[in-house]
């Protein structure tokens, strides 16, 4: 799961729009922002296996603490506590960015195969697999993200080009990042996933920049 977790990130600008699209995307993304930190420290593991699903070659043996459901309600109650600390936000605010890092545990659930740990220490794991499906997987992400860019639209009015043209261009580099993770070669190793992985907060602060330039609709 890729643009679907960014989608639930755009979509939620409508019942949050005094929270920035970038705090948005971080939170709904938290997880797979935090994973690669925890791999390159030798806290967590995976491995690239060809052919263990039919859209990713990662095998994730080990990350409990970015990935389960137990750490993800704990990382995001502590997000949406300092983001109402830091920003003066209301609480509305701090429970969406809470749910979406914890929507990241439930649409991962929904692909990936069963590895999706409950909490550290726990061998049980859950996963519903439709990584098994190139089609079906294109299919949800696309069905997702289509349907979060729209809500975002009409949530938002630009005020000049780059809240226009500047969150084009992040829609269309998100859906090609999307199309080349599924349809590409495997990666060659995993510190090359480790280290590309920590370019999604590039993502992150390109949101922060397009939402500036772009003003919620009442």
């Amino acid at each position: 799961m890729f643009i679907g977790h960014y989608a639930l990130g755009l979509a939620s600008k409508r019942i949050a729009p005094s929270v920035s699209l970038g705090a948005l995307f971080l939170a709904c993304q938290f997880a797979d922002l935090l994973w690669p930190t925890l791999v390159l420290a030798g806290v967590e593991s995976f491995t690239i296996r060809p052919g263990i699903t039919a859209v990713t070659p990662l095998a994730f043996e080990y990350y409990p603490f970015s990935h389960s459901l137990l750490t993800l309600c704990v990382w995001g109650v502590l997000l949406g506590l300092i983001y109402r600390a830091v920003a003066g936000s209301s609480w509305r605010a701090a429970i969406v960015l809470c749910a979406l890092v914890v929507s990241h545990w439930v649409l991962d659930v929904v692909v990936h195969r069963r590895d999706m740990p409950l909490a550290p220490g726990l061998g049980y794991h859950l996963g519903l697999g439709l990584w098994n499906s190139v089609p079906g997987t294109l299919a949800v992400e696309f069905l997702l993200y289509a349907i979060g860019v729209v809500v975002y639209l009409k949530s938002t009015v630009a005020r000049d080009r780059v809240g226009s043209i500047g969150l084009w261009m992040l829609l269309l580099f998100l859906a090609i990042v999307e199309l080349a993770n599924v349809l590409g070669p495997p990666p060659p190793s995993v510190l090359a996933v480790a280290w590309s992985a920590q370019a999604m907060w590039l993502l992150v602060a390109w949101a922060y920049w397009v939402d500036r330039h772009r003003d919620p609709i009442a």
